[in-house]
């Protein structure tokens, strides 16, 4: 399945060369960097192109050359509703429908299609939304917000169903646990909460870290969790009894991001020096990556407590994910997105650089991965397409948290609105 890297970037070239560009030379030794030459429309496109002569503009962005820019125009709306819309001079419009475009600029050999939300819920929070995520079966979101508050709600209408109160300070991060009515949070104030999804009850409250949690992950069915924090610690936890287990990392700066895989049986992860608590379940053949603001990217076995690399990158690392038990991704402060081998991984797979504004998520999605990044971009890379997925809207606002849930698409964003998508629009 998750077939978007090494091998695959090797075999399939011209699909990925005409998504994110061509390679340049590796920097220092390191993996070759793949630049995009981004192709960028205005955020409310689909709004400005329902009506007749409608404008909305373009740009393609390619590295170390002048931006090229342009237009869309809407010569009127068909009896199917959707817009009849040209391009300017540089720019061809392959296809188009109520909520998606495929813009191709063959000059520079870039093509995206874009997608504009499905709908916006814009009454779940006040302010900057930091996090969210989306339930097992698709029916609860999760969010928390820089209002102070996190809320749950109706992810087919945004309708408000709990507020979860007893965080003092902000709420960094919220994910439901895989049974869909249990939620899990961290926040400022250094505590890790469990809260019922069902009646907003505080359940656990985990202390002992002693700055901000900035990042949790779930083992296996939820016996046990591990959670990230400014105070440079990684620590598990016993859910059960709302005991830590253990210190499993002790860096030193603080953990931004953190992720927990199953390991592929060719990856040696150690062995523990003292057996393992029996309350400790599901940490066996599972590595812990972190992604750490000293620009070190650390990946240990979760059960042995041993390290498996240590790999230093451009800028802080902000977030970091699973491909498959060997691949992984992570972002930086800088733009950076990291394709790494845990079998080799001295040097990346490559790197993909989209543009200078800080990776601040990545999610694995179907045999791709999505990505969003502080200046508004969201994109989906997918192995078997020509071309990037935009997932537009956000004007110049940071997109910080993505989930899925099936063929749809949440996004948060500093503008205070979740976004829904939908990719059967495509």
């Amino acid at each position: 399945m998750y077939s978007l890297v090494a091998s695959q970037y090797r075999s399939r070239p011209q699909s990925l060369s005409q998504a994110l560009g061509d390679p340049l030379p590796a920097k220092s030794g390191k993996g070759g960097v793949k630049m995009a030459a981004p192709l960028r429309i205005q955020s409310d496109w689909a709004q400005a192109l329902r009506k007749d002569e409608g404008e909305a503009w373009l740009s393609c962005h390619p590295p170390g050359k002048p931006t090229l820019y342009g237009s869309l125009t809407c010569q009127g709306i068909g009896q199917d509703g959707i817009p009849e819309v040209t391009a300017s001079e540089g720019f061809i419009v392959n296809e188009i429908n109520k909520k998606s475009i495929h813009i191709s600029c063959p000059k520079e050999n870039a093509s995206s299609k874009f997608l504009a939300p499905y709908t916006t819920f814009s009454r779940i929070h006040s302010k900057s939304i930091t996090c969210l995520d989306i339930s097992s079966g698709g029916g609860l979101g999760v969010s928390s917000s820089t209002d102070g508050s996190m809320k749950i709600w109706q992810a087919s209408n945004g309708e408000l169903r709990r507020v979860l109160e007893g965080h003092v300070f902000d709420v960094n991060c919220c994910r439901f646990f895989p049974s869909g009515l249990v939620v899990l949070s961290g926040g400022m104030d250094a505590q890790l909460k469990i809260w019922s999804a069902e009646d907003a009850s505080c359940v656990v409250t985990f202390k002992g870290h002693k700055g901000g949690i900035l990042d949790t992950a779930i083992v296996d069915r939820g016996r046990n969790v591990v959670s990230g924090s400014r105070d440079g610690t990684a620590r598990l936890w016993d859910c059960g009894r709302s005991a830590c287990l253990g210190v499993i990392a002790d860096c030193g700066s603080s953990i931004n991001g953190v992720a927990v895989g199953a390991a592929d049986n060719s990856i040696n992860l150690g062995s523990p020096e003292q057996t393992p608590s029996e309350r400790e379940v599901g940490t066996e053949s599972k590595m812990l990556l972190l992604a750490r603001e000293d620009k070190k990217l650390q990946c240990l076995g979760l059960q042995s407590r041993q390290p498996v690399f240590l790999f230093v990158g451009s800028d802080a690392f902000n977030c970091c994910t699973f491909l498959s038990g060997f691949l992984l991704l992570a972002g930086t402060q800088d733009g950076n997105i990291y394709q790494l081998d845990v079998r080799s991984p001295r040097a990346p797979v490559q790197v993909i650089h989209r543009s200078g504004a800080p990776v601040l998520s990545l999610l694995s999605f179907r045999d791709g991965f999505i990505a969003s990044q502080g200046d508004g971009s969201c994109f989906i890379v997918q192995q078997d397409l020509d071309y990037l997925i935009e997932l537009t809207g956000a004007d110049c606002d940071p997109v910080f948290k993505v989930a899925t849930w099936e063929k749809q698409i949440y996004t948060c964003c500093r503008d205070g609105l979740v976004r829904r998508y939908q990719l059967s629009d495509l």
